[in-house]
C-alpha cells in the first residue's frame, strides 16, 4: 500500500498559518499565498498614506435645528427625505396590514368543494 507524505512547512508572513504540501497543491497554495501576500501590503500602504479629510463640523447647526420648538415633529424635521421616508413607511406599514387581513379572511372562509 502506498502511501503519501505531506510535509508542512510554515509561513513567515503569517506564523499561525501552516502549509500542507501535496503534489501539484504546492504552487496553486503558493500562488495564492503569495497574492494575499502582496494585497494585503498593498491595502496598508493604501490605508497608511492617504491624506484625512478634514469635514466642517455640522453638529452645532444640526442640535439647533433638532432643538427649536416650532411645532414640528422631531421625526419631520431632517427635510424632504425625512417626509418621503416617513410617508412611504405609513403606505407600506398601512398596505401591510390591510393585504395580511385580506389574507386571513380568505384563509379563513375558503371555498367550498363541489
Amino acid at each position: 500500500m502506498l502511501t503519501q507524505v505531506s510535509e508542512v512547512v510554515p509561513v513567515p508572513a503569517w506564523p499561525f498559518l501552516l502549509v500542507l504540501s501535496c503534489g501539484g497543491c504546492w504552487s496553486v497554495t503558493a500562488k495564492m499565498l503569495r497574492n494575499l501576500l502582496a494585497l494585503r501590503q498593498i491595502g496598508q500602504r493604501t490605508i497608511s498614506t492617504t491624506s484625512r479629510r478634514h469635514f466642517k463640523n455640522k453638529v452645532p447647526e444640526k442640535q439647533k435645528l433638532f432643538q427649536e420648538d416650532d411645532e414640528i415633529p422631531l421625526y419631520l424635521k431632517g427635510g424632504i427625505a425625512d417626509v418621503l421616508l416617513y410617508r412611504a413607511t405609513m403606505v407600506l406599514t398601512i398596505g401591510g396590514t390591510a393585504y395580511a387581513m385580506y389574507q386571513l379572511a380568505v384563509a379563513a372562509f375558503p371555498k367550498k368543494q363541489e
